[in-house]
């Protein structure tokens, strides 16, 4: 089945064990609740440092070189009397390349830093209408795309946007059923960079499982979660994603690797909070709409008794806020934090 294939199956199944769990009934609006855990990851290194290439490197500046800045003010007002009896000596520089690095602890994302506030209004749309909610995660999936296209290209990331595949129901992708059997929960497909959604599973849930707009009725719930499945495609892009499966494919142990698949789903979380955090005075987020996203983050996790693949609620609380109080790539780095903060 191939690489893409089995990373689509465990994304898949990933998905369907990513239900909320509600751990209490408590009132949405209360913000006495959301600070029940504390930011965690402590930077290793300082990323608004300046970044020298190394000119002695095999690859050659890991920036590209500038084109100049000035440009001739007048044409010649005749033409030469003679041709010139020797071409030019002087080579046109070819552009440098730039080195990026793909692994998990150093990846060149961390440097990219903070997201740009950006102006990307939610509007005042009814989250049970397929049509309005649909059109929402459309407009604001483009809002994601021009809050990380600039940040990660400066760093030397070739970009490029998901796709999307919104039914009202449900539907058949590349990575499988959507939602999957018995799940509610959106899933990025890395085979084809697609992020897959149910709208009315997300508002109503399915089954058992209840729907995001059941459990916080401000749509930015359920945006944010799109954010989070946009964070897989950031981490597919820049080569997380690849790095995480080679390390899952070493791991000679089942709790290794369900470890593992914490750190990539809470780094994703982390990722969304940032973006929510980025567009938070134009969608807009206010405080208490804030203190409400925090609680929310506080109520989805891992089931007891089923695999521990994307970390406890006080943990996705955690990097939740996170990207939304430290708010730079860097501070979402989950593979150099501490095992008991991506339990």
């Amino acid at each position: 089945m191939g690489v893409a294939g089995v990373l689509g199956a465990i994304f898949g199944s990933l998905a369907a064990v990513f239900v909320l769990l509600v751990i209490a009934v408590a009132a949405i609006g209360s913000s006495s609740s959301s600070d029940t855990s504390n930011p965690v990851a402590i930077p290793t290194y300082d990323p608004d440092d300046d970044y020298e290439p190394d000119p002695y490197s095999s690859d050659g500046p890991t920036r590209p070189s500038e084109r100049p800045t000035e440009r001739p003010t007048e044409r010649p007002t005749e033409r030469p009397t003679q041709r010139p009896t020797q071409r030019p000596t002087t080579r046109v520089t070819p552009p440098a390349r730039v080195s990026v690095n793909t692994s998990l602890k150093n990846n060149t994302m961390y440097r990219a830093g903070s997201l740009p506030r950006l102006n990307c209004r939610g509007g005042n749309i009814n989250q049970f209408n397929h049509s309005q909610l649909k059109a929402l995660i459309l407009k604001t999936g483009r809002c994601m795309d021009k809050a990380w296209q600039p940040i990660l290209e400066k760093q030397g990331i070739q970009f490029r946007p998901p796709s999307y595949a919104i039914a009202s129901r449900k539907g058949r992708g590349a990575c499988g059923d959507y939602p999957s059997p018995g799940s509610m929960v959106p899933y990025y497909c890395p085979r084809n960079s697609t992020i897959y959604a149910s709208t009315s599973a997300l508002a109503s849930g399915v089954g058992n499982s209840p729907g995001y707009g059941e459990i916080i009725s401000w749509h930015g719930g359920t945006i944010s979660m799109m954010a989070h499945e946009y964070g897989h495609h950031v981490q597919n892009i820049t080569g997380l994603m690849n790095s995480w499966w080679s390390s899952t494919l070493d791991s000679g142990s089942q709790s290794g690797k369900l470890a593992l698949s914490r750190r990539l789903e809470l780094q994703a979380t982390c990722f969304a909070g940032m973006w929510m955090r980025s567009v938070a005075s134009s969608y807009p987020v206010s405080t208490s709409q804030r203190s409400r996203l925090f609680w929310f983050y506080g109520q989805v996790g891992d089931w007891p008794g089923r695999p521990r693949d994307h970390g406890k609620p006080v943990n996705n609380n955690r990097w939740f806020r996170q990207g939304w109080e430290r708010s730079k790539t860097y501070q979402c780095n989950t593979w150099l934090a501490p095992s008991s903060t991506v339990s």
